[in-house]
Formats: structure tokens, sequence, C-alpha cells
């Protein structure tokens, strides 16, 4: 099976499963379905003619989130559904569903099923180099030109190793403009960026994209995170001579140790849980990239310990105003929605609080809003 998903093209992943589980388990049904950009149904892969389903309200949307395969026994029909959740190294791009005769439904089967699921995600993501069948059925509607731009330029939604997990969310996901989040991370560190680039619309998306790029050109040079600052900082003032900059909180993690080096370079606010304790920490202010010629950037330094949760938050989030009292998100709030997530994992997180901070804000929002959670697990020593 694994030979013949390989060897598919890449628009057909789904039909060559589909045939291999038929002939080989009986399958006489299997569908694949993808979460859309905002995190809030399932879209069918293929199957144009078939509703989404809710990320809430279905098997499938269950099993999306508790990452766990469900089984379902149909009303109608024999034959037992599983829903089998597919994802990528903590990104969780959707769900592969199987239907079984019942006494092919054992438990060794649904861990051979499971392989299967793990298999054909990472196989998506090498397709989506030469079809775009999977990124519109991740559309509920059409995005934007800058939003389309964005999407392309971040590196996941999720990402798990054994020393953390992160999730990432943007919203409004099909009309994004400026904000942005990268992670890159090797053997020894865990290279993280929130970038709040000015401005609107496609302006805001390529300063965006120059500030990013120009980041991960520093960053694959193997400097440090100061060093990376000021590099991005010239690129982006080259440009556009001041006026124009991005707001940037640059970190970086020594996997060994929990050490952290952080460049606060503008507006995107960093929060701490540790054990019952919520509080924002503040770091000292630098001048945001580009905005004069050849800044000076200096990172400071701070730990964190196995059980933190950090969580990253720009300016469209702790700045949104309740029509009813006028106060910000970041006053209180966003510190109970922060405590209220405390049981779900990094990857929910950023979904959680966004839905919260949309209930806060009660209107269209005026700006874009990104949360980025990362829980720290350290060496396994160290827990």
């Amino acid at each position: 099976m694994e030979s013949a998903v390989r060897a598919a093209a890449p628009h057909a992943l789904v039909d060559v499963v589909r045939d291999a589980l038929a002939a080989g388990y009986g399958a006489s049904a299997v569908r694949l379905h993808l979460a859309d950009y905002g995190l809030t149904v399932l879209r069918p892969v293929g199957e144009p003619t078939d509703e989404p389903l809710s990320l809430d309200n279905s098997w499938e949307g269950r099993a999306f989130g508790s990452q766990e395969p469900l089984e379902q026994r149909p009303r109608h029909g024999g034959g037992v559904d599983h829903h089998l959740p597919v994802t990528v190294r903590g990104d969780r791009l959707g769900i592969l569903t199987v239907r079984l005769p019942r006494d092919r439904s054992t438990p060794q089967t649904v861990a051979e099923l499971k392989r299967v699921a793990d298999l054909l995600g990472h196989e998506i993501l090498v397709a989506e180099r030469d079809t775009d069948l999977y990124r519109r059925a991740r559309r509920v509607s059409r995005l934007t030109l800058a939003a389309e731009m964005q999407w392309e330029l971040l590196p996941a939604r999720a990402c798990e190793a054994p020393e953390y997990a992160i999730g990432a969310q943007l919203e409004p996901a099909y009309a994004i403009h400026g904000d942005n989040f990268d992670w890159s991370a090797d053997g020894k560190g865990l290279t993280l960026a929130v970038t709040n680039g000015m401005g609107e619309g496609i302006q805001a998306a390529l300063l965006s994209n120059l500030a990013v790029k120009a980041l991960r050109n520093a960053r694959r040079a193997g400097i440090g995170v100061a060093d990376q600052a000021a590099l991005a900082d010239q690129a982006l003032y080259e440009q556009h001579r001041g006026a124009l900059h991005v707001s940037t909180l640059l970190l970086h993690f020594d996997l060994a140790t929990g050490r952290v080096e952080a460049v606060d370079a503008g507006s995107p606010q960093l929060w701490r849980r540790r054990g019952r304790t919520i509080e924002r920490i503040d770091l000292e202010a630098q001048l945001p990239l580009g905005m004069f010629e050849e800044s000076d950037y200096t990172a400071q330094k701070f730990e964190v310990r196995p059980g933190d949760r950090l969580l990253f938050a720009s300016d469209g989030v702790y700045e949104a105003v309740s029509p009813r009292g006028g106060e910000a998100y970041g006053e209180r709030a966003l510190a109970r929605a922060i405590s209220s997530t405390g049981l779900l994992p990094a990857a929910m997180v950023p979904r959680a609080v966004l839905q919260e901070l949309a209930q806060y804000r009660e209107t269209e929002p005026a700006d874009d809003a990104l949360v980025v959670c990362l829980d720290w697990f350290g060496r396994a020593e160290d827990r």
C-alpha cells in the first residue's frame, strides 16, 4: 500500500488508498475530510456534492479534536465507520473515514489504518507542490489575495517535538493582512517569530513577506536572534526607507536547558502560565524592524520550565475592545481565556482563544488577530 500511495499521481491519493483498502480490508467506503483555514468545518476531498462537517458536532469532528480513532456504527446498513486523524508532526490536517465489515473491525486493523492515515498525511504535504486539490478543499470561501500570500508563507498550524508543542491560528482566516508566525527547529534549538506588518491588504502582505523571508535568510546563516533582527531591519529599511516597518517578537529556545534569548521589536505580547500563575512577560521594548537605518538589537534572556505554557498575541487580540464596557481584551479577559483553555493541547488553544475573543468583541474585527501557543515539556530527564 505504501508503494502504491507513493507512486500515485498527486491528485489521486484518496482514490489509490480507497482501492487498496477495498482490496486488502474489504472497505466499502473511504472518505477524506480536511479542516478549513478557519478551523470551523471539515470539507470533503474529491466529493463536491458532500456537505462540510462541523468540527464540534460530528463524529469526524470529535476524532479531530481528540486525535484518537473513533468507531461509529451507521444506523442503516452494515459495517463500522472508523474515523482516523490525519496528522503530520502535530499539524492536524483532517480525518480519514473507512467503512469496514464488522468482522474486520479489530484492534489490529485499526492500528494498521492509523498507519495508513499517517502515510496519507505525509503524502498530501508532498503532493501539494504539484496540485491545488487539497488547498481548494480547505476553503469555505475564496481567500483574498493578501490572505493567499500569507497562508503560503506560514510553516503549518501546529508542530510537535519531544521538548515542545506549538499551535497557531490567524483570523479572519480568509482576509488576513499583515500578521504572521514562523518557526524552525533542529536538534539543539527552536526559533520562533511572531510578526505584525503595517498597513492592509497587498501592501501589508508584501511587507510581511519581505520581513519573514529576511528573518529566514538570516536564521539559515546560523547567527543569533539579535543579528537576525538586525539583518532583517536592514533589508526592510533599504526597501522602504523607514516609511513602513514590522513589529516582531523573535525568540530562540535551547532545547537542552530551556534558556531563551528574545528580541522584542514591536507590538506582539508574550504571556506565561506557570502552574496557576498567569502573567505577561514584559521584555525590553526595541525598535520595530525597518523603522531606522542600522538599528542595534540586544537579546534578553529568561528560562522556561517543564510545564510552562507561553501564549503570543498580536495587537488585534489584546487591543480588541468590548462594545459594552469599553475595556480592552488584554486587560483581564485574555488572562481568563488562557486559564479556561488550560486543559486543551497547544494545537487547539489558539482557536479556542480566538472564539472567546469573537464573543467578547461582538463585532467584525478591525484588525488581524494572531494567537500562538507553545507548551514547553523540556528534555525527559528534566520533567
